[in-house]
């Protein structure tokens, strides 16, 4: 779950704590609801108290945990709007970056693109969740980087947390694997026929996947979710 730091290492221990427990937040490790200890998290990580009260005011900031004086602190629940509000923003992006791709991908990126897929039949068959989620990551971020769109994928990472802790939950409770490789397939394809049209269609019909789950893990998971807001479901599916 979280691994210890090492000292040998150049970057921030506050930066590495903050990844190692968003990390833990976002695989639904640490639950919410879930209290968090300073002294507990600082003693598995080999770290002092003050690294870890730095990452918990970031992850406030990043709306993960909420810090109550007096009480402790505490990871949020899963905000039904946040997620919808950051399903758009990430779509808004991801069909830029792909409709890009289909100009300037080169044939390698494509091409680790396909070997990416394979990876992800690999974790598939070996139900592998952890490894699926990933590959897919990788995936998206492969898509961005291989067109040099850095900045819009750190936009992206940015804005998607809450929506990775939805994919966590729906990967395998409600969403097949299967159907995600497909829809990853057919964004591949289009890329490599430089039909840019089709390519946005298919990372269009990907990214709205969390909308058909969403309201799916809100009745099965009540305990995670914040009841604030309505998500549309998504329209009809593409033949």
């Amino acid at each position: 779950m979280l691994e210890r730091i090492e000292a040998s290492s150049a970057e921030p221990v506050a930066r590495r704590v903050f990844r190692e427990v968003r990390n833990a937040i976002v695989t639904m490790a640490f639950q919410p609801g879930q209290a968090l200890s300073e002294q507990e998290i600082a003693t598995r990580l080999g770290v002092s108290r003050q690294p870890v009260r730095e990452a918990f005011i970031k992850l406030s900031e990043a709306g993960l945990v909420t810090i109550r004086p007096q009480r402790g602190t505490f990871i949020v629940k899963i905000s039904m709007k946040q997620v919808f509000d950051a399903r758009f923003v990430r779509e808004a992006v991801e069909l830029a970056v792909v409709r890009r791709a289909c100009a300037e991908m080169p044939s390698d990126g494509i091409a680790g693109l396909r070997a990416n897929l394979d990876a992800q039949r690999d974790a598939a068959r070996s139900l592998d969740p952890v490894r699926f989620m990933d590959l897919d990551e990788a995936f998206h971020r492969g898509i961005a980087m291989g067109v040099g769109c850095d900045y819009a994928w750190r936009v992206v990472e940015e804005t998607k947390a809450q929506m990775d802790r939805v994919r966590y939950l729906s990967v395998p409770h409600a969403t097949p694997v299967d159907r995600l490789i497909a829809q990853h397939q057919a964004v591949v394809d289009c890329i490599a026929a430089r039909d840019a049209d089709r390519a946005e269609a298919a990372m269009r019909l990907h990214l709205r996947e969390i909308l058909t789950s969403l309201p799916e893990l809100a009745e099965r998971f009540p305990d995670f979710f914040e009841r604030d807001a309505v998500v549309p479901l998504p329209g009809p599916r593409m033949s």
